[in-house]
């Protein structure tokens, strides 16, 4: 299943080993997942992963990265595709990620992106809505 994951989730994922979505980062190292990723995607992740509030030094950013970028298809989006208007500028590259990388979702927690879903082509799902939908064996590997 081929997802774009927003920073939010990937956070919750990356930062709490043991919080409740560790299952997401189990599910893109056993290959049940295949995350998207673009330049400007991969920017917001390194500019959120610095926010203070963090308290991780360049040493714990460089390892966090390397538990997800490995895992990722990189997608080049050269066009950005037409997408609907969101409130926030940040959510842009998430949802014309999900266009050009033929994403079968976009993983959000995000109330502004959740509101696109029905006006999307590509589904906008919470995690715990994909977590739902993938089968519980896959995610035990």
């Amino acid at each position: 299943m081929r997802l774009v994951i927003d920073t939010n989730v990937l956070l919750s994922a990356l930062l709490f080993s043991s919080g409740s979505l560790t299952w997401l980062r189990s599910a893109w190292k056993s290959k049940v997942v295949l995350p998207l990723a673009s330049h400007d995607t991969t920017l917001e992740l390194i500019r959120v992963l610095s926010y203070p509030k963090f308290c991780l030094n360049d040493y714990e950013r460089e390892e966090l990265l390397t538990d997800y970028l490995p895992w990722c298809e990189t997608v080049t989006v050269a066009r950005p595709p037409a997408v609907p208007q969101c409130r926030d500028p940040h959510d842009r590259p998430f949802l014309e990620l999900a266009l050009v990388g033929r994403a079968d979702a976009l993983v959000t927690g995000d109330k502004d992106l959740l509101v696109l879903a029905p006006q999307f082509s590509v589904p906008i799902l919470t995690p715990k809505t994909l977590e739902g939908r993938l089968e519980p064996p896959q995610l035990k590997m």
